[in-house]
């Protein structure tokens, strides 16, 4: 989703090269000459590093949430997402002139494509960099409960001490104008899930938790939410016009996305099942906070888990200090005003996740309002429009359609239950 948006069509996000290493997280301005294109293979592993991320830490509570059945949800959203990227790859083909997400926005639907587009996509960024901080708060302050420091009489301690912390931590790596050093390690994240998810089944297998709870066949009035948690873990749409513009094989780009969506459904199931038979109803919006401290296993899952939001806050708030320092007069675009900028960002993040420190309920939002309109309802929006598919009334129209309002369904119904639950919390404080 790390992309920057401009007029000559410039994006940031790590790409694998063919020599197994990663190429220089900066800005790659399109046409790719021949070393920026990339293999079948590590196209696959960049599609699956954009897929894969901390939702897979939610998808045991959106399980307890919606009940057994709404297993059913993931593999249908799962479904609808890798369906709406074929359709962002199919617009691309149309017109070689993409690429971007917001090009398909305004080839579309004109400027106010491209800047419905846009917002919407650097909103998720800014909320999901929130999540971050609030992830990192919740399983700081599990590790370590007692830490607290007083600064002139005033005591910070728990889940506001660490989220400070880590601020402070991150805020030199948004400076950062060269983010080579972030994009490597950026790129374990597909490592990171595959060891978050053995980890946590060997403390259920080997460590005596086990696979206790039978589970809920559906919760109704659940649904909303997990179907909300379901959609937050594929939002990386906007990142698929780049993957597309760096393969080698354009033709193998549809294998590529199919591949992707298969390993990380797996991924998200297998996870979802493993933390609900452990839990069952008691299993948190962040199912690391519900492992037993004095287990190796569990410290690796939870450390492996504090390391990648550390490593890539940088690349979701670089697209959007970017954005900001565009709109910025000439003589005013220099190394101090970025500087500022950038550290401006981070304490509005700091900010926001300490007035809503509530990771579940962010994601659901973000998921319910964001993902759903970024993933299945702007592609097919936009391809509806480029493809002159809507004059027709046929089986693809049928389709697309349902798919539409399927989306508006989603989105209407999970983002008050986003807000219900996160009014609610607020008022428990």
């Amino acid at each position: 989703m790390s992309e920057k948006h401009s007029n000559n069509s410039s994006v940031n996000v790590p790409l694998v090269a063919d020599n197994g290493e990663l190429a220089q997280h900066k800005t790659i301005t399109y046409p790719p000459s021949a070393q920026d294109t990339v293999s079948f293979f590590h196209t696959c592993l960049n599609g699956l590093n954009a897929i894969a991320g901390v939702g897979i830490l939610s998808v045991p509570y959106a399980l307890a949430s919606g009940g057994w059945l709404s297993l059913v949800l993931l593999f249908g959203i799962a479904t609808a997402a890798l369906y709406t990227g074929t359709l962002i790859k199919r617009c691309m083909v149309m017109n070689t002139n993409i690429r971007s997400y917001p090009d398909i926005g305004e080839l579309a639907f004109g400027k106010t494509g491209r800047l419905i587009v846009s917002v919407s996509m650097y909103t998720e960024l800014y909320l999901v960099s929130i999540g971050f901080l609030i992830l990192e708060g919740d399983n700081l302050s599990n590790l370590f409960p007692n830490a607290k420091v007083q600064i002139a009489g005033l005591a910070i301690a728990g889940k506001q001490f660490f989220v400070i912390l880590v601020s402070l931590i991150i805020l030199p790596t948004v400076w950062l104008d060269n983010l080579s050093l972030l994009s490597y390690v950026s790129a374990s994240g597909v490592f990171a899930s595959v060891l978050i998810i053995l980890s946590i089944t060997w403390t259920a297998t080997f460590d005596g938790v086990g696979f206790h709870h039978k589970g809920t066949l559906v919760r109704w009035n659940g649904l909303p939410t997990a179907v909300s948690l379901y959609a937050f873990c594929y939002c990386a749409h906007p990142v698929f016009p780049t993957l597309y513009n760096s393969i080698r094989n354009k033709h193998h780009f549809t294998n590529v996305l199919t591949g992707c969506f298969l390993l990380t459904t797996v991924g998200y199931a297998s996870m979802a099942i493993v933390g609900y038979l452990m839990f069952g109803e008691e299993v948190e919006s962040q199912v690391t906070l519900n492992l037993p401290l004095n287990k190796v296993s569990s410290k690796v899952a939870i450390y492996t888990t504090l390391m990648n939001p550390i490593s890539k806050f940088a690349l979701m708030a670089t697209p959007i200090t970017n954005a900001l320092k565009d709109l910025l007069p000439r003589r005013y675009k220099n190394r101090v005003t970025s500087i500022l900028v950038s550290t401006v960002l981070v304490m509005s993040t700091t900010i926001a996740a300490l007035a809503v420190p509530f990771f579940g309920s962010l994601m659901s939002l973000v998921g319910a309002f964001l993902s759903v309109t970024a993933s299945i309802l702007l592609p097919c929006l936009c391809y509806l429009k480029i493809s002159g598919t809507y004059r027709n009334f046929g089986c693809e129209s049928v389709v697309i359609v349902i798919l539409i309002m399927a989306a508006l369904a989603m989105a209407i119904s999970g983002t008050y239950t986003s807000f219900m639950e996160i009014a609610h919390h607020l008022v428990q404080l």
